[in-house]
């Protein structure tokens, strides 16, 4: 057994608490491995333990793998039923006539003889085109006046009017004029 004395000036546990990285700690493993006492039952034990799990792992990791796939195939043939179902009721909507008429009207511009269609597309000018509008405020704000009673004064006040006023967007004031009774 080797002794090893500290020096005088450093006291033993401060020693401990200093120690460099270079100095390590040996381990006694013989003495270590002298303790374990193993029977030959123990060792055909740990044996077959071993065995077991050398065979069991990889067939449990294909139980897995297969079990994923057929979860994943019975998804997909829910959703094969599911689009089935949607063709089907489409396929059923086409038989109708008025579906047809209302298809063709809608996505074909198709009319019927002596109907006339008119097709607006972008009648707002740039400035007049509604505009991304601020966020909303999660505060409740309370109003100075009662909302239903602006609202019959405004219907109110359209029954009432007697003139109209185009909006200024280029588009000239069209005056009625009165035509003289013949």
């Amino acid at each position: 057994m080797v002794k090893t004395t500290a020096p005088s000036s450093v006291p033993a546990a401060g020693a401990c608490a200093r120690r460099t990285p270079r100095e390590k700690r040996s381990v006694d493993v013989r003495g270590w491995l002298g303790g374990i006492r193993l029977s030959g039952f123990m060792v055909v034990m740990l044996g077959l333990v071993v065995l077991a799990a050398f065979v069991l792992v990889p067939t449990i990791g294909t139980y897995l793998d297969q079990r994923r796939q057929v979860a994943a195939l019975e998804e997909a043939v829910a959703l094969g039923r599911d689009q089935v179902e949607a063709l089907e009721a489409q396929r059923e909507r086409w038989k109708d006539p008025a579906y047809i008429t209302t298809q063709a009207r809608e996505r074909l511009y198709y009319v019927k003889p002596g109907e006339v269609v008119y097709l607006v597309d972008d009648d707002l000018p740039v400035s007049e085109t509604p505009q991304e509008h601020a966020a909303v405020s999660d505060d409740v704000e309370r109003t100075q006046t009662d909302w239903m009673t602006q609202l019959v004064r405004s219907v109110t006040a359209a029954g009432v009017s007697q003139t109209v006023t185009a909006p200024s967007i280029g588009i000239p004031d069209v005056v009625p004029t009165e035509t003289p009774a013949p």
